[in-house]
Order: C-alpha cells, then structure tokens, then sequence
C-alpha cells in the first residue's frame, strides 16, 4: 500500500478503517472481507499487538493478496487506546480524509460503515458519527442480561456525569472527520481501554465538533474471547469521575475573556 492515500478521480473521501487486533485469528478475515463488500473504496489498517495465536500472520496475507489492506505490528499488547492512536497517525500521514474505528471480531456490521460515512459528507459541522446501539433503530442482538446491564450503566453514568447528549457514548464503531483527528493532541491521550471513546466523544465536542449517531445492531463476537474486564471498567469509571470534577471545576473558574462556542449542544 502506498504511504500516501491517493484521492479517487470522482472526488469521494478517501477512507481508512482501523481495526485493531489481538487474538482475533478466527474473525479477521470475514470482517476484512465484509468490510471492503459493504464499502469498495475503502481501505483497511490492522494493527495487530503481536497476538499469540497467529492474527499478525494472517493480517500479513491478507494484505500480500490486497492492496486495500495494510498492517501494522505493535511489539505487544499495549491497549486499544494506544492502539487507535497508532492507527489515526499512519491513517493522517497517508493522507485519508475519513478515518473510521472498527472491531475486528464481526461485533460491528459492515453493512453500516456507508452509512456512517455518508453523515460526515452530509453535514461539514460533523466531525464524529457514531455507529450507535442507544438511538431508534439500534441494539443488542445476542448479549446476555449481564452484560447488558453493564454497557446500559455505564453509558448512563457517563452521560449523566459529563452531561453529554450522545446516547452510546461508550461505542467503538465510529468514523472521524480527518481534521478532527489532526487538531486533538494525540500525544496526551493515554486512556487504554474503552474509556478512550468517552475520552475521544469529550474531545470532539470540546473542540467545537457535532457529533450525530446512526443505529447499528451490535452482535456478540463471532470467534474469540471479549477484551472486557474488572480493569477495564474501574478505569472507565475513575477516569469519568475525574473527568466530572475537572470539568466542574473549569465551568466555575471566572474567565477574564469569552470563552467561544461549541457547534455541539450537550
């Protein structure tokens, strides 16, 4: 794949969709697949952090057959915040104009993706869309009362603490404007596990984005084991907290000039 994306000649955005991997051997290449079925013009990064069982290997030969996909080898499992971050470089220096996030496991429809892509073209005050399984239209087609529970509460603590608008803000299927990506300070941003969408949905309406949402049915994984754990959702939560009372605080510290407008309503 070339180190820059070359625009297409009918002037439609040049898309790059991040997947990052770890241990996903048995879905990689049906989601690969799906992905460049539901949107040609796309292509697609793997960025794999040394999986055990092989995912590197076979992201490897998928992108030696294709030239729509390319890898990229992390030295060892590091987070999926890191591993996003790493994607939305390679994605900004090869000159895309859509970058979207996308699991690797088969949770996330395909069949979606031109859907999201389509709300950033139809709107230039959109920075974010998000595959959304809170909003009409979406949900959970096979997860357990469990789990459920947990991804329903945590989007209601998350929302109700930094007082967002956007119903699934845990969500990891999304697509970001380029320049969103290219004006955040990437190199702060250290969240790990999934609090990193919370952290990267605050980030795109603290710097003056909208942020729409597009119902998805989200399916159980279809080859491997969640990422999900205790960890993952004590950080989430410490991290929101915190972030609440910094916010908080910054809304009651007088300001010696105006402070401008977001396009986003809260």
């Amino acid at each position: 794949m070339p180190e820059h994306a070359s625009a297409p000649r009918d002037g439609t955005p040049r898309i790059l969709v991040v997947t990052p991997t770890y241990n996903e051997a048995g879905s990689l290449a049906d989601t690969v697949a799906a992905i460049l079925s539901a949107t040609p013009e796309a292509h697609v990064l793997v960025v794999d952090d040394a999986s055990p069982d092989g995912t590197g290997a076979i992201a490897d030969g998928l992108a030696a057959a294709e030239p729509r996909v390319s890898v990229l080898h992390r030295a060892g499992k590091q987070g999926l915040g890191r591993a996003y971050v790493a994607g939305f470089r390679v994605a900004l220096d090869r000159g895309y104009d859509v970058i979207v996030e996308m699991d690797a496991d088969g949770s996330h429809p395909a069949s979606a993706l031109p859907a999201l892509v389509a709300a950033l073209a139809d709107d230039p005050a959109v920075g974010l869309a998000i595959g959304s399984r809170y909003v009409p239209g979406g949900g959970l087609a096979d997860w357990a009362a469990g789990r459920r529970l947990l991804s329903r509460a945590g989007n209601a603590y998350a929302r109700f603490m930094l007082r967002l608008g956007v119903r699934d803000v845990t969500a990891g299927y999304r697509a970001y404007r380029a320049e969103v990506l290219r004006g955040l300070p990437l190199d702060e941003i250290d969240s790990r596990g999934y609090c990193f969408q919370i952290d990267m949905t605050l980030r795109t309406l603290d710097a003056g984005w909208r942020i729409v949402e597009r119902p998805i049915e989200f399916r159980e994984r279809t080859a491997g084991r969640s990422k999900m754990s205790k960890a993952i959702v004590a950080e989430a939560m410490l991290r929101v907290t915190v972030w609440s009372f910094a916010r908080l605080l910054r809304r009651r510290t007088p300001v010696s000039r105006p402070m401008p407008g977001a396009n986003a309503t809260r």
